[in-house]
């Protein structure tokens, strides 16, 4: 195809178009069908993943219920060192969530005495707080501050509904 097509008439330039159309049909063709056997293959990708977090998610549930998952309330009066990202967090619902504010690099707690706040990044800093007498929340506001990874989505949820289980360092 090395024509100068300045100089080829136009009828032929529509007999040329016209042939590549036709050569490019039966690719086109072949090309819809294989999209639609990949579209096929991730929907079934898809329905596997749902239905193992689904399981996952029944199976994280039927945990807590059983007391074999601490809640927040809990780890933080028994644990007096360590990283909040040793942790993975879940709502009693399963969902998991991070601790603190969205968009924070780092996990924390808040703590109030009733009157002043304070945040604790780490396990230690909250053993100290609590062993000091102080609560998780802001004053007026008991609770843990979360949000859902990857989202600016966040709430207030009671500290016995916001669950606590090992997971690799960075998780969440």
């Amino acid at each position: 195809m090395a024509d100068d097509l300045t100089q080829v008439e136009a009828a032929e330039l529509e007999r040329r178009v016209e042939m590549l159309r036709e050569r490019m049909r039966p690719l086109e063709q072949d090309l819809a069908a294989l999209r639609s056997e990949r579209e096929v293959l991730l929907t079934e990708v898809r329905r596997r993943r749902r239905l193992a977090e689904r399981t996952t998610r029944a199976d994280l549930k039927a945990s807590m219920r059983e007391g074999n998952l601490p809640s927040i309330a809990e780890l933080v009066a028994g644990t007096d060192s360590g990283s909040l990202d040793d942790y993975v967090f879940n709502l009693k619902t399963g969902g998991q969530v991070r601790l603190g504010f969205p968009g924070a690099r780092t996990q924390s707690l808040t703590f109030t005495d009733g009157r002043n706040i304070a945040n604790a990044s780490d396990l230690t800093q909250a053993a100290r707080l609590y062993a000091a007498g102080w609560e998780l929340g802001s004053p007026g506001r008991p609770g843990v501050r979360v949000h859902f990874p990857g989202t600016r989505q966040e709430r207030l949820v009671p500290a016995e509904e916001v669950y606590a289980r090992p997971g690799e360092r960075g998780t969440g």
